[in-house]
């Protein structure tokens, strides 16, 4: 009986030194942020405007200029680490990196295995028009030709919204709509984010805007589970940044549109 209990009380000590040591790993990368005054941040490389590879070679768009603003107001360097769709979760899991900024969405099933910070910028499906166009409700579609891909978000969305007498074309892929708005087949294009951002520094002679929002979908940064202490620091420096209109400007360099109300 005695063994049995020392054996119990041997057990319990152990579990109790994991339990610490688990919380104290759990809790550590700020910390060694700090102490190192380095923080990696994984980043895309291949989706414009968010993350591409400039003509300099280096890497530009709005989560890497967010990803630089983070560190600086962190006060360390930053070490951009380019990952892919498919990656960028498993990297910030074995600790290649502290933070992912690549236009991740937050769900249900993605908050089972990491954290997130509050949002940081828009995703969003939209209507894209010359300057010159007036369009400042969807009213104003009436009697106009829009390029949609179909089957896409934005095809459902605009289908919805367009009042009767919208001439809606539906192309089978992106290339083959943004190629019908670029050689005029159709007045205006409802499209991602990113498809219009690329779409926009290729063709700066069309003079595209922004008019009007299909669909929301604020991207968010991600941090490795348990790591409550650089999240919640990082979340301090985008309530500041929203405040000070930091988080409009970028959005609006680089998505042609403010950050507006993102979620907490």
């Amino acid at each position: 009986m005695k063994h049995l209990t020392r054996r119990l009380a041997l057990a319990t000590s152990a579990a109790l030194l994991a339990s610490v040591a688990v919380g104290a790993h759990a809790q550590n990368a700020l910390d060694k942020v700090m102490a190192s005054k380095k923080i990696t941040i994984a980043i895309p490389t291949d989706f414009p405007p968010y993350g591409f590879v400039g003509t300099d070679m280096a890497p530009q768009g709005l989560d890497i200029d967010t990803a630089r603003y983070i560190a600086d107001k962190l006060g360390v360097k930053v070490e951009l680490t380019p990952v892919t769709s498919a990656n960028r979760i498993p990297y910030l899991q074995s600790g290649k990196a502290e933070l992912v900024i690549s236009t991740l969405g937050k769900n249900p099933e993605r908050e089972k295995v990491i954290d997130f910070t509050a949002a940081y910028s828009p995703f969003f499906q939209a209507v894209f028009a010359p300057k010159t166009m007036a369009i400042k409700s969807f009213a104003d579609l009436s009697g106009k030709s829009v390029g949609v891909t179909r089957g896409a978000i934005e095809d459902q969305e605009l289908t919805k919204l367009a009042p009767a007498g919208t001439d809606i074309k539906r192309f089978e892929d992106n290339n083959a709509t943004v190629s019908s708005f670029v050689a005029g087949q159709v007045q205006l294009i409802a499209t991602g984010a990113s498809v219009a951002g690329n779409m926009m520094a290729k063709n700066p002679q069309l003079g595209t805007e922004y008019k009007l929002l299909l669909k929301d979908s604020p991207n968010f940064i991600g941090v490795a589970k348990g790591e409550d202490k650089l999240r919640l620091k990082v979340n301090e420096i985008l309530v500041a940044a929203k405040a000070s209109g930091d988080l409009d400007k970028l959005a609006q360099k680089w998505l042609g549109r403010p950050a507006g109300d993102l979620p907490q």
